[in-house]
């Protein structure tokens, strides 16, 4: 069995915020391959450049010959609506993948206020870099859902694979998260998500995850008969005491007073008020039962070194050599800066 649980962390951010669209927060990566060679990678940012007040977060991209360094492209790929209540404020978390006809979908969670549950929306492009939202919600749940990534079947069919919330009474807005797991939606066609039952994988299986599973990607096996693999990141409850900040769509004050709250620097302090995320792994023989989970990056924790002291969360994966694999993953050190880290796969 082909086990990837080892990774070489590598020197250097790729990503880190440098303009007025991404130095306030920078984080989310989804990695592709351009066909005519070199990589695309997006990602979610806000900066002071944002295009509305209110706006949360939008999704940028940049290219790389190599995948170690990338130059940013200009312009937004996707950014909210806010006569869309449910995509509103936030647009993150890209997933893309090619269509049958060429084109390419990219499925993204969906923010608005804190009283409607985010959803996993999609948009189409024939470039990568031109998306036109498609109609609807691809798929929602009464507590939320987010952190999709989506992975092609060798059916034709495809799953995602994606968290969903549950709450207690009062719901997202003034309810007690009970838990944040991963699940998973097979659909044919790529609009229409059917859940499949159960839970893939549960959270609270150990201390490091004891405040949800965030992100879940899932490699197939590349042989008949081997085990596909799970990636996930998970977070951590603060220390005990920890005064968490209020998540800006709840400030009652300065909804109020008639102004918006800092989105970016509530976020970050709300990241570093005693949470801390980690990338874990985890096997499975159908996609569907998987084992349990293995710590496999983390950082050094609160007043340590690294680009991902604090946070790893959020990876994207892609075969760079048979056999060898490159993960990009959202990064946070011990000051609260965000960017994209990546670290490689040790080959036995």
């Amino acid at each position: 069995m082909e086990l990837l649980n080892s990774w070489i962390k590598e020197e250097g951010p790729r990503l880190q915020g440098s303009r007025e669209l991404d130095s306030s927060k920078l984080q989310s990566p989804c990695i592709v391959r351009l066909l005519s060679g070199g990589y695309r990678l997006f990602y979610t940012a806000v900066g002071p450049a944002k295009p509305f007040q209110d706006c949360q977060g939008y999704i940028l991209s940049a290219v790389s010959e190599d995948g170690l360094t990338f130059q940013k492209e200009p312009g937004i790929r996707l950014v909210p609506q806010p006569k869309i209540p449910h995509m509103s404020l936030r647009v993150l978390s890209p997933s893309v993948a090619m269509c049958a006809d060429g084109r390419w979908r990219m499925y993204f969670e969906s923010r608005g206020p804190a009283s409607i549950p985010t959803v996993i929306c999609s948009a189409i492009s024939s470039d990568m870099l031109n998306w036109e939202l498609e109609d609807g919600i691809r798929w929602q749940a009464p507590g939320g859902v987010g952190g999709v990534r989506y992975l092609a079947l060798p059916d034709g069919r495809g799953r995602f694979y994606c968290f969903e919330s549950v709450y207690g009474p009062g719901g997202p807005s003034h309810g007690t998260r009970i838990s944040q797991g991963i699940v998973s939606a097979i659909t044919s066609d790529g609009l229409q998500f059917e859940r499949e039952p159960n839970v893939r994988v549960p959270d609270k299986q150990s201390e490091y995850d004891s405040a949800g599973i965030t992100t879940g990607e899932v490699l197939a096996p590349t042989q008949a008969g081997g085990p596909w693999t799970m990636f996930l990141s998970a977070w951590q409850v603060p220390n005990s005491g920890t005064a968490v900040p209020v998540h800006p769509s709840h400030d009652v004050e300065a909804i109020a007073n008639g102004r918006s709250a800092d989105f970016a620097a509530a976020s970050i302090a709300a990241d570093m008020s005693g949470f801390r995320s980690r990338i874990f792994v985890a096997y499975s023989v159908d996609g569907l039962k998987w084992g349990p989970l293995e710590l496999v990056l983390e950082g050094t924790g609160y007043g340590g070194e690294g680009l991902d002291a604090v946070h790893a969360e959020d990876m994207s994966l892609i075969q760079i050599a048979p056999g060898q694999y490159r993960m990009y993953y959202a990064a946070c050190d011990a000051r609260g800066q965000w960017c994209v880290a990546s670290a490689i796969h040790c080959v036995p």
